[in-house]
């Protein structure tokens, strides 16, 4: 863990000149951020943050259905099949959250990303996941996104203040139209390197081999049992 690199892909897409010198400064300035909302997330849950790194791309979803619609994916959960069928769950943060999110923003979005690892593995080690659902539109996939996670309150009790980053920007979730404005404007308009993702491409598939060969340690796995049943709890007194 200690030998890989997070910066890796902006660093090759400086090199490449894909990056221009100005931004690439101001990623790497503002990356402590990022270092630190992970120590922040791992003291507040007791957990460790899962593999994660930058992409030098902003990162937009688009729908067949709603033709004038865009979402931005600041940051994204990716479970990724290696050699021999090794299952590894990865974080993705891209440039544009770091270069023009505030503090308590990026912090809240890598508190999401991790509760979305947590639920991921959760399913995983169940053997509840072959093929994640397809959302057709982006209302759906805001829907489903928010629907499924545990309960923040749960996972980052230590912490208060993380906790209503969270509550605050993902009501329903994540929107923060100054940022999408900002980096609209900054990154996209500047034609910056822009990847597009179809939503209903947006599918996770794994192959069977590959979730047995997921090693959870068991610290992990009493943590999401815990996290989870606090939401249970909640779902059926509606305190906690």
């Amino acid at each position: 863990m200690s030998s890989f690199d997070p910066l890796y892909k902006l660093r090759d897409a400086y090199k490449a000149g894909q990056v221009p010198q100005k931004i690439y400064d101001l990623v790497i300035d503002r990356f402590l951020l990022v270092t630190e909302g992970i120590k922040r997330v791992e003291a507040a849950s007791g957990l460790k943050y899962p593999y994660y790194y930058v992409e030098p791309s902003l990162v937009v979803s688009t729908s067949a259905v709603e033709f004038t619609q865009m979402g931005i994916l600041f940051a994204r959960t990716i479970p990724v099949v290696g050699e021999s069928n090794r299952l590894r769950v990865v974080v993705q943060v891209t440039a544009p959250l770091i270069a023009y999110g505030l503090k308590g923003t990026i912090h809240a979005i890598l508190a999401h990303e991790f509760m979305h690892y947590l639920e991921l593995v959760s399913r995983i080690a169940k053997m509840k996941i072959i093929s994640d659902e397809v959302s057709g539109t982006l209302f759906e996939g805001t829907y489903a996104d928010s629907g499924r996670l545990l309960e923040e309150r749960a996972v980052f009790k230590s912490d208060p203040t993380l906790v209503k980053h969270i509550t605050t920007r993902f009501p329903e979730g994540f929107r923060d139209i100054k940022l999408e404005d900002k980096v609209i404007g900054m990154w996209m308009n500047k034609r910056l390197p822009t990847t597009k993702v179809p939503i209903d491409a947006n599918v996770i598939k794994i192959p069977i081999e590959a979730i047995a060969n997921l090693q959870v340690e068991q610290t992990v796995k009493d943590k999401v049992a815990e996290f989870e049943n606090v939401k249970l709890r909640k779902k059926k007194t509606g305190y906690v």
